[in-house]
């Protein structure tokens, strides 16, 4: 049975005075999903909103003849600057403050401002097993379905591991049904944030042929009309998505960060934090098509101003998740090929589904809001 479940957990740490929260939106057989992200200035709102995201993104992905059954959404966050040398001491004592729930309720991995290796890290420092133990009871084979999951975060992708490009790849190909949606020649992107999600995104939209023409991390923007180096870039960034810019060529341009929606281009992916396109910067945008690679980037008032198609986050960015679970209750194989298969098939069915309504984030919420009731019926 399906239960409705509100939850609001804040938490402190005295010794940095960072504030840390778990929302968990809703309970789907018990258990709950979503991501931890850490970044200074976050909120109980920002998390909230988040959590309730987390459940429409799980439910949009139900297929009543896959094994996976979508969880609940849910969602952390810790207000602490990720640079900041006691982030990982920070974030170890926030999942120890949590325990109990990573324990039974919340199945949890990286988001913004954090890699699954650095929560990995600090999951073991407090004696868990895991940061996704949660969904354990319900596996039929726990031994060889975490097997098949230790495979697939094993397999490299070009330089990359396959769990850092499923994000980006599922975005990137929500991007492609827009542009062909949308009939654009020779189509440019621009892609705020380059981290998992965001190179990701750049790597395989460059791959398909659309012009790369900026990208911006927090130090500040690189652009090039003709292109930019999407895989030279990729392969020398920082662990935060830092762009190397040594790597840079002389005909590259270093903007200031704030000027990030000076770049034309076609397709705008903001890739990094929520509400970075708000109702201050909403006329700045030229963009046809904004693919949501980040959580709730634009905000509903900039929404109104922008006249462009906007491919929601609940959509665009829910692979990662997805991947997750379709590997672990063995729905795909623990190979790259296998993920982008899958990855691609859904997304575009997705896509598909919302592009032509009046409101495509509108849609995308009532095709997940039919699926939860479908899932109640079904336990």
């Amino acid at each position: 049975m399906l239960s409705m479940s509100f939850l609001q957990v804040t938490w402190s740490d005295p010794a940095t005075q960072a504030r840390g929260y778990l929302v968990i939106d809703r309970l789907v057989r018990g258990v709950s999903s979503g991501g931890l992200r850490m970044r200074a200035g976050c909120t109980l709102d920002e998390v909230r909103g988040l959590a309730e995201g987390m459940t429409a993104k799980e439910a949009l992905n139900y297929d009543p003849q896959a094994r996976y059954v979508p969880l609940g959404g849910a969602k952390g966050g810790i207000d602490f600057d990720p640079y900041d040398p006691r982030a990982e001491e920070v974030l170890t004592a926030y999942l120890f403050a949590m325990s109990p729930y990573i324990e039974r309720f919340w199945a949890m991995g990286e988001d913004l401002g954090l890699r699954q290796s650095t929560i990995d890290r600090a999951i073991e420092k407090i004696g868990l097993q895991s940061s996704i133990q949660a969904v354990y009871p319900l596996l039929d084979d726990e031994q060889k379905a975490r097997q098949r999951l230790a495979d697939a975060f094993a397999v490299t992708v070009d330089g990359v591991s396959l769990d850092e490009l499923v994000g980006g790849y599922g975005v990137a190909q929500a991007a492609l049904a827009g542009i062909e949606h949308l009939n654009l020649p020779n189509p440019t992107a621009f892609v705020q944030g380059f981290g998992s999600m965001g190179g990701a995104t750049a790597r395989y939209l460059a791959q398909a042929g659309v012009r790369i023409v900026g990208l911006a991390d927090v130090h500040g923007v690189v652009a090039n009309p003709a292109g930019l180096d999407v895989e030279t870039l990729l392969l020398s960034r920082d662990s935060h998505g830092g762009i190397n810019r040594t790597k840079l060529r002389e005909t590259d341009l270093q903007l200031d960060r704030d000027r990030w929606l000076d770049v034309e281009a076609d397709v705008l992916v903001p890739a990094a934090t929520s509400y970075a396109i708000n109702a201050d910067n909403a006329k700045s945008v030229r963009a046809k098509l904004i693919v949501e690679a980040a959580n709730m980037p634009v905000t509903p008032e900039a929404e109104d101003q922008i006249d462009a198609l906007v491919i929601p986050d609940v959509v665009a960015n829910s692979a990662t998740n997805s991947w997750w679970w379709w590997t672990l209750f063995g729905d795909i194989e623990a190979t790259a090929e296998s993920a982008f298969d899958q990855i691609g098939t859904n997304m575009r069915r997705l896509v598909a589904k919302i592009v032509d309504a009046p409101s495509p984030r509108k849609a995308a919420t009532e095709i997940a809001a039919a699926a939860v009731q479908e899932i109640e019926k079904r336990f």
